[in-house]
């Protein structure tokens, strides 16, 4: 794999400081880095604040050292007239599934979770969610590696290695996105999002302590390079999640 040195305008375009962009492979420390999931929708009146905030937590200090962030847009709201177009029936699945394992009935818009553990109320607690998180010992190593962006795709290796039962899960992840609403409760609204996530794969079980996923992948029409990232993390049965990382693409 062609080994780039991303410049310090790609990693803050993509809010990633620049020693963890030091090249077109990066891996995760000794602590664990904070999964941080906002679930929204275009089609939900309530959730643009959320957008805002989520968008501006690296000026607020929480940095991609610290959390990895990503902005999964659910089909549930698509029906009231407007379908967004970044929604999917896996995370409206996903959303259950984490607030099955809390014992909650009800999922809703927006609603942030830390580590697999919902955060009402938020801001409030979010930022101390994160430093718990990153007080505790990784459970799992993960690495990333990428080729530059071209017109072929973007080629990607993501490795993760625990001694716990898990999943890996990888994520293209794009900034800077907008929108134009056109109907439903945000008609006639521009919308502003980053860190939304544009391809999400299966994800791979740790097999005798590791797994691999080498995939090739398209990269969204008209995305800017320097606006996109892969996004990995390793999660348990049992929601927990053992370590997180983020790498910008490279190039572009």
């Amino acid at each position: 794999m062609k080994h780039l040195i991303l410049s310090v305008a790609v990693a803050a375009a993509l809010n990633i400081p620049p020693a963890l962009a030091a090249g077109c492979s990066a891996q995760s420390p000794a602590y664990r880095i904070a999964l941080l999931e906002l679930y929204t929708s275009e089609g939900c009146s309530s959730c643009p604040p959320a957008d805002q905030y989520v968008s501006g937590l690296r000026a607020d200090g929480i940095t991609a050292q610290q959390a990895v962030v990503l902005s999964e847009h659910v089909d549930y709201w698509n029906y009231i007239g407007w379908k967004d177009p970044f929604s999917s029936k896996t995370f409206t699945d996903r959303q259950r599934w984490l607030s099955d394992l809390a014992g909650s009935r009800t999922i809703y818009t927006p609603e942030i979770f830390v580590g697999g553990k919902e955060q009402r109320g938020w801001p409030r607690g979010v930022a101390d969610a994160v430093k718990r998180t990153n007080g505790l010992a990784a459970q799992a190593d993960i690495g990333i590696a990428l080729d530059a962006a071209g017109a072929g795709g973007l080629a990607v290796s993501v490795t993760a290695k625990s001694a716990r039962e898990g999943k890996l899960f990888v994520a293209l992840v794009e900034s800077g996105v907008a929108s134009q609403v056109k109907a439903g409760e945000n008609s006639g609204r521009l919308l502003r999002h980053d860190f939304v996530v544009r391809e999400w794969l299966a994800p791979v079980p740790l097999v005798s302590g590791g797994a691999v996923v080498s995939r090739t992948l398209a990269l969204p029409a008209g995305a800017a390079a320097g606006k996109l990232g892969i996004s990995a993390f390793v999660q348990t049965d049992k929601g927990e999640v053992l370590q997180a990382l983020v790498l910008p693409v490279c190039g572009g």
